[in-house]
């Protein structure tokens, strides 16, 4: 029997029974969760590793066994700056270095429990070390796609899991379309930008800044690519909005490098059909995704959070991962981006704020 809660968001297809496919068999559309998330306090199961006490959250089937390496439960860490209170939600400490590891262990487990033992996917790092140490938790075989331009410790990292990493010459797309031709000759495409199932584990991040703060932030600051992060945190939010009742959502700052932003034209320029976005090169390569899956969904629900999309001009990208780091949070690029746009939009933030670091310094080089 078919999952219900997993739909085509095209035809409304449902998603089959076998197999992991990445789109839609009948129109091509993409798979997501019909509805929004449910959030029920008392099914908080704190026995389970890592973000699977949220289990019930993620509209899966009840016996899905958990594939965990500890993800999760990130430090969150007040610092005073511009006269403000900024909390960092540390999602570099998780166990690959990233916070796509919310997400990895979701998709690993939901393949594993289809029985398939082999899986592909592209990445410019950080989605594909992610994966790959989820796969060998596991015991899935792994083919990571990076573009040449992938920073050496992530490629390293990827290896030293147990990955076969497949090298692609060109721009960060070219990488998605060699693993889109693997899938098409039958491989298992475990895609973080495709597949809907890191959503709900990207939302457990939203769960665990509430109940470190003990209220709903008034704002988010979030690099955005693809804008899964983004994506899962408000539903996050929304599902306990849903729960406690609350009247206001935390407002959503999205970022990306103005190098490679088609999420930060989009929104400026609310056209139905943009025109394709650049993809140069920027050091900031977790962002550097230049046709976002989500893309409507993403800024309906900054639009909806009274938030906005900020571009960073890549002088100010290094500048911003050094003030960090003189902080002690040593991050790498990507993340440094969310604190390079604070202060461009830091006179209407509503308090708390909380920036997401998402990946480590020590990924980058």
């Amino acid at each position: 029997m078919s999952n219900p809660a997993l739909l085509c968001s095209n035809c409304g297809n449902a998603y089959p029974k076998d197999g992991v496919p990445y789109l839609c068999s009948r129109c091509g559309g993409l798979y997501d969760y019909n509805g929004g998330l449910e959030f029920i306090p008392k099914k908080i199961d704190r026995s389970q590793p890592g973000i699977w006490r949220y289990k019930h959250t993620f509209g899966l089937p009840a016996d899905l066994k958990p594939v965990s390496l500890g993800e999760g439960n990130t430090p969150l860490v007040w610092i005073e700056t511009m006269g403000r209170q900024v909390a960092f939600k540390c999602e570099y400490t998780n166990p690959s270095g990233s916070f796509k590891d919310r997400g990895s262990a979701v998709i690993s487990a939901w393949i594993k429990s289809r029985e398939i033992n082999e899986a592909i996917e592209d990445s410019s790092g950080n989605a594909g070390a992610s994966f790959a140490a989820y796969a060998a938790r596991a015991g899935i075989k792994a083919r990571i796609f990076v573009p040449e331009s992938a920073s050496g410790p992530k490629r390293k990292q990827i290896e030293i899991y147990g990955a076969d990493l497949i090298e692609v010459y060109g721009p960060r797309s070219e990488a998605s379309n060699e693993a889109r031709k693997a899938a098409e000759r039958g491989s298992t495409y475990a895609s973080h930008a495709y597949l809907p199932f890191n959503l709900p584990g990207y939302a457990t991040a939203a769960y665990e800044i509430f109940e470190q703060i003990g209220k709903m932030p008034g704002t988010v600051v979030v690099p955005a690519g693809q804008g899964g992060l983004l994506l899962g945190l408000w539903r996050g939010f929304e599902a306990m909005q849903k729960t406690y009742e609350i009247d206001r959502l935390p407002m959503l700052i999205g970022v990306q490098a103005r190098a490679c932003a088609p999420l930060y034209e989009f929104t400026i320029s609310r056209a139905v059909n943009p025109s394709v976005s650049k993809e140069a090169e920027t050091i900031a390569e977790g962002v550097r995704v230049q046709n976002p899956l989500r893309r409507e969904a993403v800024t309906e629900a900054v639009l909806a959070s009274r938030g906005t999309i900020c571009a960073v001009d890549e002088k100010d990208i290094l500048p911003a991962r050094d003030a960090l780091a003189r902080m002690g949070f040593y991050v790498e690029p990507t993340s440094a981006i969310a604190w390079a746009a604070l202060e461009q939009v830091m006179e209407r933030l509503p308090d708390p704020i909380i920036v997401i670091l998402t990946g480590s310094g020590l990924k980058y080089g």
